[in-house]
Parts: structure tokens; C-alpha cells; sequence
């Protein structure tokens, strides 16, 4: 099973990368803003037909009222943040600078929410050796941007 987390994983990153130079493209006629409406409604259209046609045994949307603490409930504000975030860092600094400057900031972000057990996550304990490889990644973006 781990293996399908890793191919899904791999899977992710391949399509968030194709999707910030997409989105960017995209955003050069349309604006950003609106770039950023028409993925969130395409996205919105592609979960809803997903839902009706493969969600059997999930919860409704009614469930959504049901979702404690309330504030786990603010990811299609983050969507929409993350959506202009990655248009307007590849605009100003190419695709790949972008994506590295991204992947670190997720990677030490995640490492964070782990260790501190943040969002109701599942915490686990501090690693120096971990806090060397993050410290690596985030020497390896500033190396490939000399």
C-alpha cells in the first residue's frame, strides 16, 4: 500500500507542476483572479461529477456542518490563495525556481505541523537528522538560484 501513497504522491507533484505553468499561461490573457475563478470552478465541477458518479458510502455535503473545529473547513480559501500564489512566483521567477522555493516551504511547513502535531495531525518527535535534510533542501533552492 505504501507504494500507491508514493506513486500518488509522485503523481501530485507531477500535476501541481504542470498546473502552476498552465495556470500561468492562462493568466497572461485572463488575468490572475480570473484564472484563479475558472480553475477552482473546473476543479469544483470535476470533484462534483466524481462525487455523484464514484462517492457512493461517503457523507453528503450536509456532513459539512458536522466538521469540528470549523476551521479545518477553510481549504478552498487556501486553494484559491495557493492558486495565485503559484501563478504570480512563476510569473516573477520562472517555473523551476518556483516549484523549489514551494517544495521547501511545504516540506518544512509539513515538518513543522508533524512535530508541534498542528491540525489535529498526527504528531511525531523532533528529528535532528530531519532538520539537517530541510535545512539541505532550503541551501539547495539558494544554490540553484545563483
Amino acid at each position: 500500500m505504501m507504494i500507491l501513497g508514493i506513486l500518488a504522491a509522485a503523481l501530485s507533484g507531477l500535476l501541481m507542476s504542470v498546473q502552476g505553468v498552465c495556470n500561468t499561461g492562462v493568466s497572461k490573457s485572463a488575468g490572475l483572479w480570473t484564472t484563479g475563478a475558472f480553475v477552482s470552478l473546473t476543479a469544483g465541477a470535476v470533484c462534483l461529477c466524481i462525487r455523484l458518479f464514484a462517492g457512493q458510502g461517503e457523507g453528503g455535503f450536509s456532513a459539512l456542518s458536522g466538521v469540528q473545529p470549523r476551521y479545518l473547513l477553510l481549504g478552498g480559501l487556501f486553494g484559491a490563495l495557493i492558486t495565485g500564489t503559484v501563478v504570480f512566483s512563476i510569473s516573477r521567477l520562472g517555473t523551476a525556481r518556483a516549484e523549489l522555493v514551494i517544495v521547501v516551504a511545504q516540506l518544512i511547513t509539513a515538518y513543522g505541523i508533524s512535530v508541534f502535531g498542528l491540525l489535529r495531525s498526527e504528531q511525531e518527535p523532533f528529528s535532528w537528522g530531519k532538520l539537517a535534510a530541510l535545512c539541505t533542501a532550503h541551501a539547495g533552492v539558494i544554490w540553484y538560484s545563483l
